[in-house]
């Protein structure tokens, strides 16, 4: 049962009708796990804690840059050369004593990535390099949790939900990028740049997905693919269609 402080922290969530008490029970019992405490993860770990995600995971072997201040706002000029994940966990932690954060101060690959995966219900990453995402996509399908994927670039964004085996026709990630374009071709924040609000709207909208995965409310974003576009202000959504041949999902089974 929600105690008195906790129905007060939580009042403006138990006052919807498609959460009330019993989602937010949801939220408190939940484990997600964040990969990269970067632009995106900040906003992810900021509204994940605020909403009483009841264990939090962050994974990141980066430490707090000059540079990052710009668009990670969880972060301060004291924590300058700190690792993320330490300064992240402590700034989610001051915002909600209530939750438990795990700080993962290591690189997530294809060696470790089954263990991590398999401790939480939901996977959400912002990380900027395909080789992590694939690792991530394989491991969330072998362990069927979904994977709440988003990027952005200069002033574009993208998220996406992956979960593959809820639905003869939903893609998983390799689906979507069956291979890891040619390094010329792939755009990075650290030599492309990027204007820093469009974080917090990926990065808030990549949480927003994710709390609705747990309570398994509203309209799910796997098998569509949301476009944003910052300077036009504008917004579309895709269809992504199933790779039947696709070697991550191509032949498992499906419900």
């Amino acid at each position: 049962m929600l105690d008195a402080d906790a129905r007060e922290r939580y009042l403006r969530h138990i006052l919807l009708r498609e959460v009330g008490a019993q989602g937010q029970q949801k939220l408190l019992r939940a484990r997600v796990l964040i990969v990269g405490a970067g632009g995106l993860g900040a906003p992810i770990l900021q509204y994940l804690a605020a909403a009483g995600v009841g264990v939090i995971g962050v994974i990141d072997d980066d430490c707090v840059a000059l540079s990052n201040l710009q668009r990670q706002t969880i972060y301060r000029d004291e924590d300058v050369g700190a690792a993320k994940v330490d300064r992240a966990a402590a700034f989610a932690r001051s915002l909600n004593p209530e939750i438990r954060v795990i700080a993962l101060n290591e690189k997530i690959g294809a060696a470790n990535v089954g263990d991590h995966v398999g401790a939480y219900d939901v996977i959400v990453e912002g990380v900027d390099n395909f080789e992590t995402r694939f690792a991530l996509n394989a491991a969330c399908i072998a362990a069927r949790k979904p994977l709440v994927s988003a990027a952005i670039g200069r002033f574009e964004g993208q998220l996406a939900v992956f979960k593959p085996w809820a639905g003869e026709a939903l893609p998983c990630y390799r689906c979507l990028v069956p291979a890891a374009p040619p390094r010329d071709e792939q755009v990075n924040c650290a030599e492309e740049g990027v204007l820093g609000p469009l974080a917090g709207v990926i990065g808030s909208m990549a949480a927003l997905e994710t709390l609705k995965e747990i309570l398994s409310i509203g309209d799910s974003l796997a098998g569509r693919l949301f476009l944003y576009d910052g300077l036009a202000a504008t917004s579309r959504t895709l269809k992504l269609p199933r790779d039947p041949a696709c070697p991550d999902c191509g032949s498992i089974a499906r419900d």
